[in-house]
């Protein structure tokens, strides 16, 4: 991971922990073709693209590659293994698909585990 990405990732993550403490729900964003509308809980780890969102008490983390094509779990697992670095794998779902992986915590597990 570049220092650019780990950089983000922190943003990234400091933007989750305050929606959590605010009781904020955490949207996706909705379509645009504007590329200048930033999302402050998407970026980028080399060729894959998450985005997080969620609602209540689950942390939903979705990763696909920039380049549409399809993407393994492990793949999928170790772009979690960054974002998510702190929060014990045990607390973390994955459920798999061919063209993106989708994972889950809870945000009193992410905001108590973070590194």
């Amino acid at each position: 991971m570049t220092a650019d990405e780990n950089a983000h990732r922190k943003q990234v993550i400091a933007a989750i922990v305050v929606a959590v403490d605010c009781n904020q729900t955490i949207r996706l964003p909705r379509l645009s073709s504007d590329p200048q509308l930033p999302n402050q809980y998407e970026g980028t780890v080399g060729e894959y693209h998450y985005q997080f969102e969620g609602e209540d008490d689950l942390l939903h983390l979705a990763v696909t590659r920039t380049d549409q094509k399809a993407i393994s779990a492990e793949e999928g697992q170790a772009v979690a293994a960054f974002l998510l670095d702190g929060v014990p794998p045990g607390l973390v779902w994955i459920r798999p698909g061919e063209f993106s992986q989708h994972f889950y915590c809870g945000h009193d597990d992410l905001v108590a585990n973070i590194a």
